[in-house]
């Protein structure tokens, strides 16, 4: 009997244990569907060291992963993992709702109707707060407001809704672009995916829905997506973005 407790002692404590050094403390990996592969990364927020990034110290904007990865790099930092991270006007700053480092960089845009997938209602946010990721419709947030917020980026259109595909998507449609988005699925991890080929927002969704088993997923961005995932070989550098969300690791 001693022994068994024992060896249930020192099960539980392996499984609480953090990754050894060395190893990310997420888990990302390709998977097809539908006749399209996507490279996704999740994670739990408390598992990860993510941060969003729009400028440096001195107001320049990072605009692509090779400049974000050079600051890290110069402040003793690497980049695990990035992606880009919502809509952007032309001079880079965010369309919607942007926080930083707890701090409310852009108010939130609450025009109904206007052109663009961000405008496609129900658009929503993505945030973080008291160590969690959260995904819900703009009107949600709103009413609710949550407080102590770390990080928060506003986008659109939201891809699913408790659980329900947005609405307007359209099965076989033929508006076809490489997507990213992000999603939190039942167990509380968030989950990002870049698609490698053109696909529709309907069998985007479908993917965080059915394949990725997410209640809610937001849309961050269509042709000019990209991902930089060393662990899949994929080291997408360049861009010309507004934010970016990255996984941060020391040298």
């Amino acid at each position: 009997m001693q022994h068994l407790f024992f060896f249930l002692l020192l099960f539980a404590t392996c499984q609480s244990a953090p990754p050894p050094k060395g190893q990310d403390p997420f888990e990302a990996f390709r998977l097809n569907y539908k006749k399209c592969t996507y490279d996704v990364v999740r994670f739990k927020a408390g598992d990860a060291d993510l941060r969003f990034f729009l400028a440096n110290d001195q107001g320049q904007k990072y605009r692509s992963f090779q400049q974000l990865k050079s600051e890290l790099e110069s402040k003793g930092h690497s980049l695990l993992f990035a992606i880009n991270g919502g809509m952007y006007l032309k001079d880079g700053s965010p369309q919607g709702l942007y926080i930083e480092a707890g701090k409310e960089i852009k108010t939130i845009d609450t025009i109904q109707k206007a052109y663009g997938n961000f405008y496609l209602q129900p658009n929503g946010v993505f945030y973080i707060r008291n160590g969690k990721g959260h995904v819900t419709t703009t009107k949600k947030f709103l009413a609710t407001r949550p407080d102590s917020i770390i990080y928060a980026t506003q986008s659109g259109p939201m891809l699913v809704i408790d659980n329900t595909i947005h609405p307007v998507f359209v099965n076989g449609s033929e508006n076809l672009n490489i997507r990213n988005g992000i999603g939190i699925d039942h167990a509380g991890n968030m989950v990002f995916a870049i698609s490698n080929q053109k696909i529709n927002l309907y069998d985007f969704a479908t993917l965080f829905k059915e394949k990725l088993n997410c209640k809610n997923a937001l849309y961050l961005d269509g042709f000019v997506s990209k991902a930089y995932i060393p662990d899949l070989n994929r080291l997408e550098l360049d861009g010309n973005f507004g934010v970016m969300i990255g996984i941060i690791g020391n040298k």
